[in-house]
């Protein structure tokens, strides 16, 4: 039963597992079933590494557009959020910064060697599954090696077909409308080509003019308001589609999976509102595509687990602003990856694996003697784990092999890092229901192309970022019958250590900046999560999850600093969020609370540079309707409803209340 459970939960989190355990996957996302929402969270054994999740009709009452948005509700993670449908967004775990955050789509993590961040407000939530976030990495040992590199990791899994007897397709539409012009039509169809194999296409649409009211309010240093107004949002649109194929079979002895993905969008860059100026000329194109596959198979004692994937990206990049320089470029970047992972079991207890991964990347632009860097990447991994019942223990160790090379000048020292890692958990009742756990991690991110060659500011002599983790927690999972149906809780504190941060620093010349290796940053915190599951009637349930973080991040990197042990920008020291999900017969109805504490948007904690705290309030209402056998589901959100004015980035207003509707038919 332990290790039929760690295989559910790594199911939910993208990975590959046996075909035994298809039958075992939660129906499709939209079954409207209560006992969806708990699979993937409710686990009797205590996690080795912690792990928060969120899937199925949880995830879909969330009132979030994006995943970026539903990754708002777990603990110490920040979302930097620059407002509208179209505004990037990208996600910082633990305060480690967004280059240190690994994000996996179907098994396979997603790349960008050019800056290092991905917008994860292109990924939606309408085909999604299940959602879950790992500090350090998952409790797993059979993995590429790429998965052990992150500080930590998001793991996003789309929906897998699943077909009850009889069944040879399914066919679902929605539409979803609402403030700023919204509309967002999607489809999806699967269908079953034989017992061992189906396909699935995805298809979504999304336009908005990105214009919202907002507030604009300055107040200077000696406490005068400089401005205080309000205005319209301008050149926040955004025109997108996004394609997507699947295909899934089972085997003897395992399963395979290819995906083929495209997403193309045109936008605008609304840009920071600054000295009253309400308008930008940024242009944004992306041409987002790749291909991937994997296959996972067991052969006795021995598992392997096979996965290969390329992707093209392609940004074309525009500034006609009157009073800035005129930009007009054009980016194109490439990745082949490919990993083999094998597992070996000595017994029930004890198992090791080695995985070996080769990525290859390139980016090339039009523009005056770019350097067109070509990066080639080995990364050996080895771990073990073993299973003694109460304790459970597991470590790894990764080496990572990288060789730039450049076309017209000479290449950076090749670089070689050694990454360890030590987990254990212990269960201190009988019953299993409460346990400690704790880990040791070691892990870098590697500059950049930006970082390294970005004209007039790359520096090619810039050593990796590197990070040293230590947690510690405890985690309490009770289980009865009754009133209280489930009530899960856990703590965890922390101390982060990054050195050799890179930063950006004036070389003494106006407009002249270069990359430096010359941060060091120490962050305590303690990241506390409640789950509660309640049925105080019998067609009546109710959900309560609750979350609070508190962080002191600091920059220690020099004594001599006017912001020397001062909290560094964006990050809050007291953050946190609540939701109450009501369901009663086909009704339901979802609160949503998040709350962000006052921050400082420079590095020194000064009152000119303080950002004040935040809160939204969101609610939606949902009724589930059924015609012989088409089912339907018609959804009401208020997002922001107290309407509060708020800058998540400073200068970057988000949108006051607004609304959506989102009707479902699913056969």
């Amino acid at each position: 039963m332990k290790f039929a459970t760690l295989l559910l939960f790594t199911v939910a989190t993208a990975a590959p597992v046996r075909a035994s355990m298809a039958d075992s996957i939660p129906a499709d996302s939209v079954d409207y079933v209560l006992s969806e929402v708990t699979v993937a969270g409710r686990r009797a054994n205590v996690e080795i590494i912690p792990a928060q999740v969120l899937s199925g009709d949880e995830l879909q009452r969330l009132n979030s557009n994006s995943v970026a948005d539903a990754l708002r509700y777990f603990a110490g993670v920040q979302v930097k959020d620059y407002g509208g449908v179209g505004g990037i967004k990208t996600v910082n775990i633990r305060s480690m910064g967004t280059n240190h955050t690994g994000v996996v789509y179907d098994g396979i993590e997603l790349g960008n060697a050019q800056n290092g961040q991905i917008d994860l407000g292109q990924f939606s939530l309408d085909n999604m599954e299940s959602i879950s976030l790992h500090n350090g990495q998952k409790s797993e040992i059979l993995q590429p090696a790429r998965d052990f590199g992150s500080a930590g990791t998001i793991y996003m899994r789309t929906r897998t077909p699943h077909f009850e007897p009889g069944e040879t397709y399914h066919l679902r539409g929605a539409v979803r409308f609402g403030s700023f012009d919204l509309l967002n039509p999607s489809a999806l169809f699967e269908l079953r080509l034989s017992p061992r194999v189906s396909a699935q296409l995805s298809a979504e649409y999304l336009t908005s003019s990105g214009k919202y009211k907002f507030r604009y309010r300055r107040v200077n240093p000696a406490g005068e308001i400089a401005y205080d107004t309000t205005a319209v949002r301008q050149n926040g649109d955004i025109s997108a589609t996004r394609l997507e194929l699947n295909l899934n079979g089972t085997l003897s002895n395992g399963e395979w999976r290819a995906k083929v993905y495209n997403y193309n969008s045109e936008r605008g860059v609304p840009g920071a509102i600054v000295n009253n100026v309400w308008r930008r000329g940024e242009r944004i194109w992306d041409n987002n595509s790749f291909v991937q596959a994997s296959y996972s198979a067991d052969f006795g004692a021995v598992t392997t687990l096979n996965q290969a994937k390329y992707s093209f990206y392609r940004t074309h990049y525009v500034n006609n602003d009157d009073k800035q320089i005129k930009i007009d470029n054009l980016y194109r970047q490439r990745e082949f990856y490919f990993s083999s992972a094998n597992e070996y079991a000595v017994n029930r207890q004890l198992r090791f694996s080695l995985s070996y991964d080769f990525m290859w990347n390139t980016l090339s632009a039009d523009m005056y003697d770019f350097a067109k860097p070509d990066r080639y990447t080995n990364m050996l991994s080895a771990a073990g784990s073993m299973d003694l019942g109460r304790l459970k223990l597991q470590a790894s160790a990764l080496g990572t092999f990288i060789n730039d090379r450049l076309s017209d000048r000479q290449a950076p020292e090749p670089k070689q890092v050694f990454t360890p890692a030590v987990y254990a958990s212990y269960t201190l009742l009988n019953n299993r229901e409460l346990g400690v756990r704790a880990f040791y991690k070691r892990s870098f991110r590697m500059p950049t192309f930006n970082d390294l060659y970005y004209a007039d500011m790359g520096n090619s002599k810039l050593n990796p970022e590197r990070v040293t983790q230590y947690n510690a927690g405890v985690m309490w999972d009770h289980h009865t019958r009754g009133l209280l149906d489930n009530l899960r809780f856990s703590a965890d504190v922390y101390y982060n250590a990054v050195r050799d941060k890179i930063v950006a620093y004036p070389k003494g010349q106006q407009f002249r900046w270069t990359m430096l290796n010359l941060g060091r940053v120490q962050i305590r915190g303690i990241d506390v999560q409640a789950v509660a599951s309640l049925q105080p009637l019998r067609e009546f349930n109710v959900t309560l999850r609750a979350q609070y973080t508190f962080q002191r991040a600091i920059d220690v990197t020099n004594p001599a600093d006017n912001y020397y042990r001062h909290q560094i920008p964006y990050i809050p020291r007291n953050s946190g969020s609540a939701v109450v999900n009501l369901t009663w017969r086909q009704w339901g109805l979802n609160y949503s609370f998040i709350y962000v504490g006052e921050r400082y948007n420079q590095q020194e904690n000064i009152r000119y540079n303080y950002t004040q705290p935040w809160y939204t309030s969101d609610l939606s209402l949902s009724r589930d309707f059924s015609i012989n056998k088409v089912r339907m589901r018609a959804l009401l959100e208020v997002n922001n409803l107290l309407s509060q004015d708020y800058d998540v980035i400073i200068n970057y207003p988000m949108p006051k209340r607004n609304w959506r509707v989102n009707i479902t038919v699913e056969i």
